[in-house]
């Protein structure tokens, strides 16, 4: 298929741009997830999860290392941040999700699991965090009072390992992969 002449002429009219990676040294074995922040008012950043059990943060422009999230005592699988940047969530494979103080990188809560942590995520609100993995169970924590509010199992008798858990748009639908 071609595309129709004026949709060529604007990418015609785009003046190309040189894409440069950023190189982030520091992690001693591989990433299991680099996650990205909104633009916010600091600019942006990224937190990378990793086998060495040290999430870290990162200015999001440049790669430059601002901190490490010292607490796990398993691989890291899941690491996010909230929206504005100020809360960083890691799920790991010590059977714990952690919240973090992106600022200070002090741990501010730690959630217990029965199994690997494989995904956390924040709503939109930064008042819930969304956590799932080898259990096979979505568990929603009420972040203002550090308990769980939700459980969602599987229907099935087979065993399942959840590897992402994300809000849907309207903030009270999880998806799962």
């Amino acid at each position: 298929r071609t595309r129709p002449s004026s949709m060529a002429a604007n990418v015609a009219a785009t003046p190309s741009r040189r894409q440069v990676p950023i190189v982030c040294p520091g992690h001693t074995r591989p990433l299991t997830q680099v996650y990205y922040s909104p633009i916010t008012e600091a600019g942006s950043f990224l937190v990378s999860g990793c086998h060495d059990k040290m999430p870290m943060l990162r200015r999001g422009d440049n790669g430059d290392w601002i901190g490490t999230f010292s607490g796990h005592k398993g691989a890291v699988w899941s690491c996010v941040l909230d929206n504005e940047a100020l809360l960083a969530a890691t799920g790991a494979a010590d059977f714990s999700a952690k919240v973090w103080d992106a600022i200070t990188g002090q741990e501010l809560q730690e959630f217990g699991h029965k199994h690997i942590v494989k995904s956390v995520e924040f709503s939109a609100n930064r008042e819930s965090l969304a956590t799932a993995g080898m259990e096979g169970i979505v568990r929603v924590f009420d972040l203002t009072q550090g308990a769980v509010t939700t459980e969602l199992h599987h229907d099935d008798k087979e065993k399942v390992t959840i590897n992402k858990v994300v809000w849907g748009a309207d903030g009270n639908t999880l998806m799962t992969g």
